[in-house]
């Protein structure tokens, strides 16, 4: 049954449990291929060169973004200057003033209590060169935004950018209700501390004994789907010009690696999903996958 057609059948006010699961299907394309990147918390693709992706860890290790391929091959590593990684846990491309940034989100909290967490916010590179060590005269054009929540400090690990800029994020459900908060996009380079404010819950009841944690997030390339993974499913929601997400499609990945955390659109059907290795097992696998019913 196509995607539309799924939405177009679910009744007012139905929620994503309530909905049809349908079954993703993917391949795997690979593992990572450098030892060194074993908690991908998430991904993104580059703009300016076909195929290569962007992907970090997360807390305790180098302030680093790491350049692959789909099937895991490493590019290289760009070690950022003056950045700290106290929890990378998301990772974005969008538009910014000087065209398409990456955007780090050190907004990982397990136990909550951040009173401040942190975007970064940098030019995306056009070439590989910081990545393999060579010269690049391209401006790093680097700036941050620091920020609270509304009603508290959350944990979070799910960040996309909108086709104005800017930041949404989505949170984990370890304590709550998942929620969809926003931030301005002209908040970088602000010395104020901001505040994200609360858009939307999502019609996702968190179960961690299901694996029904928000790990990551991305925006089609079309801009009208957002995809928001957990440890175990994929939801494809609708975007609607308000700024809100309508129901979703549903669809099972358990299976696509051991921990997912990382998910990125390649194209208008296919999305790429990255996972963390748990300590003592074979490197992380890459998947891609669609979840088109």
């Amino acid at each position: 049954m196509p995607r539309w057609l799924v939405l177009l059948l679910l009744p007012a006010g139905l929620t994503a449990q309530q909905s049809i699961h349908l079954p993703a299907t993917g391949i795997r394309t690979g593992a990572f291929q450098d030892p060194r990147i074993d908690e991908s918390s998430g991904v993104a693709l580059s703009s300016f060169m076909p195929r290569v992706l962007y992907t970090l860890n997360d807390s305790g290790n180098d302030a680093s973004l790491f350049a692959i391929d789909s099937s895991g091959q490493s590019l290289g590593t760009w070690r950022i200057p003056g950045l700290l990684n106290q929890d990378w846990e998301a990772l974005s491309r969008g538009p910014c003033p000087v065209g398409s940034c990456l955007y780090i989100g050190d907004v990982g909290d397990n136990l909550e209590r951040r009173s401040t967490v942190v975007l970064y916010r940098l030019r995306e590179p056009a070439s590989l060169a910081r990545f393999q060590g060579a010269s690049d005269s391209t401006p790093l054009d680097l700036d941050s935004l620091t920020f609270r929540y509304l009603d508290g400090p959350h944990d979070v690990e799910a960040l996309w950018i909108d086709q104005d800029g800017r930041p949404n994020l989505i949170t984990k459900g370890r304590n709550g209700p998942i929620t969809m908060f926003r931030l301005p996009a002209d908040g970088f380079g602000s010395n104020q501390i901001l505040t994200a404010i609360p858009v939307q819950e999502l019609p996702l009841r968190p179960d961690h004994g299901l694996g029904r944690w928000v790990t990551d997030a991305a925006l089609a390339p079309d801009g009208r789907r957002v995809a928001i993974r957990t440890y175990a499913e994929v939801y494809v929601f609708p975007l609607f010009p308000t700024g809100r997400l309508g129901p979703p499609v549903a669809c099972h990945a358990a299976g696509y690696g051991p921990q997912g955390e990382g998910i990125v659109w390649l194209d208008q059907t296919r999305l790429l999903l990255t996972s963390e290795r748990p300590s003592g097992t074979p490197p992380a696998p890459i998947y891609v996958v669609t979840c088109d019913g």
